[in-house]
């Protein structure tokens, strides 16, 4: 069999017209905070689903998106509490305007598979519950600043503070809950707590509702973007999940 040679001519020409489909996909950097995770999931299907384009994710708690946004690291998105987004917004480092709401997340108590459920109805349940526990797991973010308000608020801070422990993320609380031993009571965003139910957690429930505490989260688009208008789609897709009513079910409310 004979191949024939393709020409110079005819070989430009081919790849001015394979260029764009080369170089089309686009992967847009998104940081945001671990809280919404599964809500972004689906997002991110829909958008990756409806697009040629990717969407690359680092989590990381309210405290480590304020280091990276100080050390000035690079992204499209981002996805925080409102009041890391409107302090980014007053810096000029957020595109005014571009915004949206994406929800808000209580807080949940959590047990290993196979351990009793607590039965956490109301304030007194929940202090006999942390007295009674072994340990009791929380993070050192946003969650675990209003526990501590909140267990010194109602006067078990002294009795129970020598079973705290506590991890840098919620993740960290999650996985000490699977692996541990004994009576221990994890505390955590809901959407992480149903996240990581598979993989040998029970959720107990919410924060009774008189001690909730709900972390809102917003998502923006950086002024430095250089893929801002597909950003922009991406919140699209946020806010299609949010008003169908999938946010809901992994716990965004």
């Amino acid at each position: 069999m004979k191949f024939k040679m393709i020409s110079r001519p005819f070989f430009l020409m081919l790849t001015i017209f394979m260029l764009p489909s080369l170089t089309l996909a686009v992967e847009l950097k998104i940081m945001s905070a671990g809280a919404v995770e599964p809500g972004l999931e689906i997002a991110i299907h829909q958008f990756e689903k409806s697009t040629a384009h990717r969407a690359k994710i680092q989590f990381g708690t309210g405290p480590q998106l304020r280091e990276r946004l100080s050390a000035n690291q690079e992204f499209d998105i981002l996805i925080a509490p409102n009041a890391l987004i409107n302090d980014q917004l007053k810096q000029g480092k957020l595109q005014a305007g571009a915004n949206v709401y994406v929800g808000k997340v209580g807080a949940g108590i959590t047990v290993r598979s196979g351990m009793t459920k607590p039965l956490i109805q109301n304030v007194e349940d929940l202090k006999k519950s942390v007295l009674l526990a072994d340990r009791i797991i929380y993070n050192k973010a946003s969650t675990g600043l209003y526990l501590d308000k909140l267990f010194s608020k109602l006067g078990v801070m002294d009795a129970i503070q020598s079973k705290i422990i506590r991890y840098d993320n919620g993740e960290s609380v999650l996985m000490h809950i699977i692996k541990g031993s004994g009576n221990e009571i994890g505390f955590g965003a809901i959407t992480e707590i149903m996240l990581f139910e598979p993989k040998g957690l029970q959720y107990a429930g919410p924060l009774p509702s008189e001690v909730q505490n709900y972390t809102s989260y917003d998502a923006g688009v950086s002024i430095s973007s250089p893929n801002a208008e597909l950003a922009k789609t991406f919140l699209n897709n946020i806010n299609t999940a949010r008003s169908n009513g999938q946010f809901q079910k992994v716990g965004i409310e």
